[in-house]
């Protein structure tokens, strides 16, 4: 469905007089962080300015219901704009993203946050400049329940900030139902782009610059399981490797259960995807990854992992929740376990909290938060007495990279990310910002490394 809509052009002519300005609030993954970038082209396409969390005229909350506190997050900051709307000033709040299809949410925000003026959920993105046209200009607020939409919106505006790298959705939903997560209820089954779509839009991001690419979805290598033609997820990278101008094609993220032989050979033979893979493990335990209704077991995870290894320079990184309701001691070690064999260069950990509408949320708990917050510093402990010796191994290696833009912590210094991810410092000047260059690794500092631009 092509993002067409009359209100935008009202809306348009209404600040080519008020100027109104906008500020975007994003909670949650990087599939929300894409959306804000398309929200951000929605109000830029109206003529909206933007402004900061204290001088807008226009908030919109992007919500995540994964995290634990998104909650008190967003009540918290509505709050905070309560003051403005009792004094009459020109402000108006919308709130959008996964936590608004949780019908609990919606009835707390009818009772407790009136002066909210426009509720909407996710695959909305259309109707968004006519819910604003109303409550600005016809001083409609209503808060509603819209549900997901299966269609498809294509060709919506989208505002990067980084003027190098760009993130592009490949496949929306879920199939997957994991028993700690919402994503399923709240995002809808999946729906895959169709190719040309994709290829269209990274077409332009190359005319237009952009060197590096995000694939993003909530399980990547599910792509094209919907369409009645095969279509793969690595018939898609090697699509996106013909595009000229791309020099780094990045994507987040996959299954294991989905990580095929023919998606490897595709990555070991690629000159542009990136050789780190984000690989979620969630538990090493066989028993709890039942209970997560992960579909693999902790030997075939580990059989994966290291066949990935076998492609040179790879690196890996993943997720992992501790303190799933009733992990035992022995199941954590086996968690452990997973982290000696496998090795990874970045961990994503976490605590479980529990999230209502979930099968995971029925099951009673007995392990008390402070047994979870111990095997979380366990497992952090584990991670950092690990990543030397991983860092160590990309001394005296030469890697294509990006170069950013200077360090926050120097302004002499440069920064840029292999293509396995690793942060790099380097001296450089302005004139380097955006081309791609080589740099010979020197040293290694735990969280960085150090290199040299090779002439």
């Amino acid at each position: 469905m092509k993002f067409v809509n009359s209100y935008k052009e009202k809306l348009k002519k209404y600040n080519d007089e008020h100027k109104l300005k906008y500020y975007i609030d994003t909670m949650g993954c990087q599939m929300n962080e894409n959306d804000s970038l398309k929200y951000a082209g929605i109000f830029e396409s109206m003529g909206f300015e933007k402004g900061d969390e204290n001088n807008s005229n226009v908030y919109l909350f992007n919500t995540c219901c994964v995290r634990e506190n998104a909650e008190n997050t967003l009540f918290g900051r509505l709050g905070m704009l309560k003051k403005r709307k009792i004094n009459n000033e020109e402000v108006y709040i919308a709130i959008v993203g996964c936590m608004t299809q949780q019908e609990h949410i919606l009835e707390k925000i009818k009772k407790s946050y009136r002066f909210v003026d426009i509720v909407l959920g996710t695959s909305c993105m259309s109707i968004f400049p006519e819910k604003l046209y109303k409550a600005i200009i016809e001083g409609e607020r209503k808060v509603e329940y819209i549900d997901m939409s299966n269609s498809l919106e294509e060709e919506v505006p989208i505002k990067y900030e980084d003027k190098y790298k760009a993130s592009v959705s490949i496949i929306y939903g879920c199939n997957n139902f994991c028993s700690y997560c919402i994503v399923p209820y709240v995002r809808g089954r999946e729906r895959s782009r169709k190719p040309e779509d994709i290829i269209s839009d990274i077409k332009k991001l190359a005319k237009e610059g952009y060197k590096e690419i995000m694939l993003l979805g909530q399980n990547v290598n599910s792509y094209g399981n919907d369409f009645k033609e095969k279509y793969t997820f690595p018939m898609l990278l090697q699509d996106i490797e013909k595009i000229d101008g791309i020099e780094i094609i990045r994507f987040m993220s996959p299954h294991p259960k989905d990580f095929k032989d023919d998606l490897i050979e595709v990555i070991k033979n690629s000159s542009k995807i990136a050789r780190q893979i984000h690989l979620p493990l969630q538990s090493g335990n066989t028993e709890i990854l039942k209970k997560m209704n992960r579909k693999y077991t902790k030997e075939e995870y580990i059989s994966l992992a290291l066949k990935l290894k076998e492609i040179p320079d790879v690196s890996l990184s993943t997720d992992i929740i501790v303190g799933f309701p009733n992990e035992t001691e022995q199941q954590f070690e086996d968690t452990l376990d997973v982290v000696k064999k496998v090795e990874f260069d970045q961990i994503y950990m976490f605590i479980y909290s529990k999230r209502n509408g979930t099968v995971a949320a029925k099951m009673e708990d007995e392990i008390t938060y402070e047994q979870k917050v111990d095997r979380l510093e366990r497992l952090k402990k584990l991670y950092e007495e690990t990543l030397p010796k991983l860092n160590a191994r990309m001394v005296g290696k030469t890697y294509k990279l990006i170069v950013e833009g200077k360090s926050k912590n120097n302004d002499k210094l440069y920064t840029g990310r292999t293509s396995q991810n690793k942060v790099v410092i380097f001296e450089a000047d302005d004139s380097y910002i955006g081309k791609v260059v080589n740099v010979k690794i020197d040293s290694e500092h735990l969280w960085y490394l150090k290199g040299t631009i090779e002439k």
